[in-house]
């Protein structure tokens, strides 16, 4: 799977797996939506804390980040057809948004993309993903298009 093939999924992806580095170098991983947005060469991948019903704002998720802002976080297709299906793979840095001009643009890209945010607009902290690698696979491409 080529690099605009791997794009052109994690863009249409509605939901992706994030995983997180725990103080005990242990992987963390939930399910998370995000939205991308790219510049040039650039390709941010952004989350916020929102109002779906949690234990606290001060989300695992986050405090792993703290220690170590290495990401990653997968979307995949799944079919009973094994010849259909494929994953994309990104990793990156992970960063909570300070900057109110770039917390917009994480709330419009999100909003744009989960029509849910427009009446419920997440309150808690935004979470940009610097994504320095993508790396994807898709069974209808053989060994040729396997993981690197």
């Amino acid at each position: 799977m080529n690099t605009a093939d791997a794009l052109a999924r994690l863009r249409a992806a509605r939901v992706g797996r994030l995983a997180t580095v725990t103080p005990e170098a242990r992987p963390h991983v939930v399910p998370f939506v995000f939205a991308l947005v790219e510049r040039g060469d650039e390709v941010r991948a952004y989350w916020a804390v929102d109002r779906k019903p949690k234990r606290t704002d001060r989300l695992r998720r986050l405090r792993n980040l703290e220690g170590n802002p290495a990401v990653e976080f997968e979307v995949d297709g799944y079919d009973e057809d094994w010849r259909d299906l494929w994953w994309v793979r990104a990793s990156g840095t992970g960063r909570v948004v300070e900057a109110p001009d770039e917390r917009l643009t994480a709330l419009e890209a999100l909003t744009a993309k989960y029509p849910q945010y427009g009446s419920e607009p997440p309150r808690g902290p935004v979470v940009a993903i610097d994504v320095e690698r993508i790396s994807g696979w898709e069974a209808s491409a053989g060994i040729a298009g396997g993981e690197p």
